[in-house]
C-alpha cells in the first residue's frame, strides 16, 4: 500500500512539473526509441527518428481542431474521462473475455491468446498512457490511466494538455509530434498546415504506422473530408 502511494505522488509530482516544463520525453517515446535502435543493430530497418517540440502557437489551429474533431470532440467539455464510454467498453471487454473462454473451453489443446483490453480513451487518457505508461493492456493498468488522466486535468488546463499532446502523439514509424509530422508528410512547419492537411495528419493517429505507407489511401481521403466539415463546430479556449 505505502508502494503504491508512494508511485501516485511520484506520478503526481511529475504532472505538477508539466505546467511550467516542457516533457522532453515520454514512456512510449522512449520504448519505441529502444525498440528502434534494436532493430537497426540487428539490420532490421534504418534509423529513423524526428522529433522537435514547438510552443502551441506554432502549430496551426486546424490541427488544434482537426484532432479534437477526429479524436475527442468533447475534449473541452469532459474532466478527462467519459465514463459512458468506459462503460460500453467494458462491456465488450466481458463478451470477448467469455468468448476466449468458450473458445478455450471447445479447444483445450490449443494455445489460445489473452483477449484485447480496449478502451473508451479520450485524448487525456491517451495523454496519461503516453506519458508515464506501458504499452501493456490490461485492466490494472487502464485502472491506472484513469487516475493519471483525473490528475492531468486537475493540473493543467485544457490548452497545456493539447499542447503536449499534439507535441509527443506519434505520427509514425520514429515520427512524433506536429512539427515533425509535417515536415515528414507535407515539407512544411506545423504553424502553416492547411484545414485539409491537418484533418489527414489527425486521422492518421489511431495507425500512424499503418496509414504511413499507404498515403494514397482513398478512406484517409474521405475520412479527412468529413474531419475539415465538423472543425468549426470545435472552439477552441
Amino acid at each position: 500500500m505505502f508502494a503504491g502511494v508512494a508511485l501516485q505522488l511520484f506520478f503526481l509530482g511529475r504532472i505538477a512539473l508539466m505546467a511550467a516544463l516542457d516533457p522532453h520525453s515520454t514512456a512510449f517515446q522512449r520504448s519505441e526509441a529502444w525498440r528502434v535502435a534494436v532493430g537497426h543493430a540487428r539490420g532490421e530497418g534504418e534509423w529513423r527518428w524526428r522529433q522537435q517540440w514547438v510552443d502551441g502557437e506554432q502549430i496551426s489551429p486546424h490541427l488544434w481542431r482537426a484532432v479534437v474533431a477526429s479524436e475527442d470532440a468533447g475534449f473541452f467539455e469532459h474532466r478527462g474521462v467519459e465514463w459512458e464510454a468506459i462503460q460500453k467498453a467494458w462491456q465488450k471487454n466481458e463478451r470477448r473475455q467469455e468468448q476466449a473462454e468458450r473458445r478455450a473451453a471447445q479447444n483445450p489443446n490449443r494455445a489460445t491468446r489473452e483477449p484485447k483490453v480496449v478502451g473508451g480513451s479520450t485524448i487525456t487518457q491517451q495523454l496519461a498512457k503516453n506519458l508515464l505508461l506501458s504499452g501493456e493492456r490490461t485492466l490494472l493498468r487502464k485502472g491506472q490511466e484513469l487516475v493519471l488522466s483525473l490528475m492531468l486535468e486537475l493540473l493543467l488546463d485544457k490548452r497545456r494538455l493539447l499542447e503536449i499532446y499534439l507535441n509527443s502523439v506519434e505520427w509514425g514509424q520514429g515520427v512524433f509530434g506536429a512539427e515533425a509530422a509535417a515536415q515528414r508528410y507535407f515539407n512544411k512547419p506545423a504553424s502553416r498546415l492547411t484545414a485539409y492537411e491537418a484533418a489527414r495528419l489527425a486521422v492518421m493517429l489511431p495507425s500512424p504506422k499503418f496509414f504511413e505507407t499507404r498515403p494514397g489511401s482513398a478512406y484517409l481521403a474521405r475520412r479527412a473530408g468529413t474531419i475539415v466539415a465538423r472543425m468549426g463546430d470545435i472552439r477552441l479556449p
